[in-house]
């Protein structure tokens, strides 16, 4: 038989393997990151029909080479792309995940780790992060809770679902700030109620708290008092208590301590209302007439048998009203309307008239008025008398409406806050230059379950701008530490282009809910293909090693939205196709002529 035959069949066979993987190529060409495959043809095998020989010094005859018919061609190797990258399709899916680089995600099947360039991923019942195609689940590192960061061991399934996922535990506030300008001539700023601010801040159980705070101008324009007005609870709109919790001390105060502010003024005693009738009308000296029930006014403003009762009753057991009512009208008959704590907390200089060792002290007014009233019952309180410490003397003072007296300050409880007297800048609270801060003792009070919060008034400053204050108050630090918030539901995920899995919740806040790790080979071309566009490692490929790398080890990044497309360049795959057919038409006429050759061979017995 002719050699020449079987080796145009060699050639039809190779040239057929060849146009099967000319067919897989173009037939994947839509396959979600599909690496192409080309072939290399390489010659069978030679017959030796004579061997080489060396030259022959004694004889002069030169060397011979061999002699060596080919008998054909075979498939050298199929190679495989694996490393071309291919172009980027958007999809919008932010669980579609394309690789840039040569890395591969890594997905177990139950019972071996696989690997795939194919990055269309949903989240299954479970809530595992899987395959679209396969139910395979990706595979990863773990956030480690304890060490805020991602814990890169053996990898294994992420489940971002999870229960523990959906939701943000709540946390308390623990920082707060203030900051702005506080103008002087701004009309809230120079009111008798001062400026107020509001910062909202969390318990620990995520409710949501708003603590009212209070600036206030004394006569120092570079010193300023801040004081806690009240807290309301947000969910009702009520006040909270701020009463200590059993086993805090009395003296206990929830912000600063008690001082005095340099804050002078004037007020007017016309019509010295201490008086109300049996049905709760207040009376004025001049109005007085007969008999009535007279309030007792040291008992009033100390408390005294009124502790735990909300309502006044007289000595005549009528009711005049709550405590509070009583101390209301009082404030505002001396023009203090809405301020009665202000106006209690009035510190005025009072004369002791003894002969023998006259004296002055500072008093607030309400302890001029317990003093006033002490012991009158049924008549206007008398007016000063030798050693007898009360109301300034008003000495040649005949009419009611002109009696006033001068205040010199205010006493409050609450924190000092200064500014640079040259340019205007924060310098410091309770007149300390240092001391940024002061201390919001929430947990010592009996309601709610929160956490003592540290506000810092160093970004504050009084500044002309143009008479309107600016003041405000957030929770957290100037960084936004500390802030607390409430309990977070999520809202969102999103892979970033390490892999770090990233959840939003409507608390404001996200969370890493793990890192998609990768596998990075030394010969990525000697994979074995699996299917479904799975690759498993093999001898040549080297092994993994159950942990993986970051994908940004090597300058590669993940893409979401977006997935990898086949490296099928239809082109050079059609190119191929064509001299595939030619190839494969000169062998087949090898076979042919082959045939005519053997032909004429027979016809010689003829």
């Amino acid at each position: 038989m002719m050699r020449s035959l079987f080796s145009g069949v060699a050639g039809l066979k190779t040239h057929q393997t060849k146009m099967d993987v000319i067919g897989n190529n173009i037939s994947n060409v839509n396959t979600v990151a599909y690496k192409t495959s080309s072939i290399v043809f390489a010659d069978l095998m030679s017959q030796t029909t004579q061997r080489a020989s060396g030259p022959n010094a004694d004889n002069g005859t030169g060397g011979l080479n061999a002699r060596q018919i080919g008998l054909g061609v075979k498939s050298g190797a199929i190679n495989i792309n694996i490393t071309g990258q291919g172009s980027a399709q958007s999809t919008g899916n932010p669980f579609d995940v394309m690789i840039e680089g040569e890395n591969f995600f890594i997905v177990n099947n139950g019972t071996q780790n696989l690997f795939t360039r194919d990055g269309s991923f949903y989240v299954d019942a479970a809530g595992n992060l899987a395959m679209t195609s396969t139910g395979y689940n990706i595979m990863g590192w773990q956030f480690d809770e304890e060490t805020n960061a991602i814990r890169k061991d053996t990898v294994s399934a992420l489940r971002i679902m999870s229960a523990a996922n959906m939701t943000y535990p709540p946390e308390a506030t623990t920082q707060g700030n203030m900051s702005g300008i506080i103008d002087k001539f701004d009309p809230d700023v120079t009111s008798i109620n001062g400026r107020s601010v509001n910062m909202q801040f969390y318990d620990a159980q995520g409710y949501s708290y708003t603590a009212r705070f209070v600036f206030k101008q004394s006569d120092n324009i570079h010193e300023y008092s801040v004081e806690l007005e009240k807290i309301l609870n947000d969910a009702t709109g009520e006040e909270i208590s701020l009463e200590p919790r059993d086993g805090v001390a009395t003296n206990f105060q929830i912000f600063g301590n008690d001082a005095t502010q340099t804050k002078a003024g004037k007020v007017n005693f016309n019509y010295k209302d201490y008086e109300w009738d049996a049905t709760g009308t207040v009376l004025s000296r001049k109005a007085v007439t007969g008999n009535v029930a007279v309030v007792d006014l040291k008992t009033l403003v100390n408390g005294g048998a009124l502790k735990g009762r909300n309502e006044w009753i007289d000595q005549n057991d009528h009711s005049l009203g709550t405590v509070q009512d009583k101390l209301d009208e009082l404030a505002k008959a001396y023009g203090y309307e809405g301020s009665t704590d202000d106006f209690l907390k009035l510190i005025c200089t009072v004369s002791d008239n003894a002969a023998a060792n006259p004296t002055t002290e500072q008093v607030s007014i309400t302890q001029m008025i317990i003093n006033s009233a002490g012991g009158a019952v049924n008549n206007y309180p008398t007016e000063p008398t030798t050693n007898y410490t009360s109301l300034p003397t008003f000495t040649g003072v005949t009419d009611d409406s002109e009696r006033s007296f001068e205040t010199s300050g205010r006493s409050f409880t609450g924190v000092k806050v200064n500014y640079d007297p040259a340019k205007g800048y924060f310098a410091g609270v309770n007149g300390l230059p240092t001391q940024n801060t002061a201390t919001l003792n929430l947990s010592g009070i009996g309601e709610g379950n929160f956490e003592n919060i540290v506000i810092d008034f160093a970004e504050t400053s009084v500044l002309d701008n143009k008479g309107t204050c600016t003041i405000g108050a957030t929770s957290g630090d100037y960084d936004g530490r500390g802030m607390g918030r409430r309990l977070g539901k999520m809202t969102g995920v999103a892979i970033e282009t390490n892999g770090r899995i990233i959840a939003s919740y409507d608390s404001g806040v996200t969370k890493c809910l793990g890192q998609i790790a990768t596998a990075n080979f030394a010969n990525a071309s000697g994979l074995e293909k699996m299917g479904d566009n799975l690759y498993g490692a093999t001898l040549n490929s080297g092994q993994f090693d159950g942990i993986g790398v970051d994908i940004t080890a090597g300058g590669g990044k993940m893409s979401t939205g977006q997935l990898e497309m086949s490296n099928v360049d239809l082109s050079s795959e059609f190119t191929e196709m064509i001299t595939t057919q030619r190839g494969f038409q000169a062998n087949s006429r090898i076979i042919t002529v082959s045939d005519s050759l053997l032909e004429e061979l027979t016809n010689l017995k003829r």
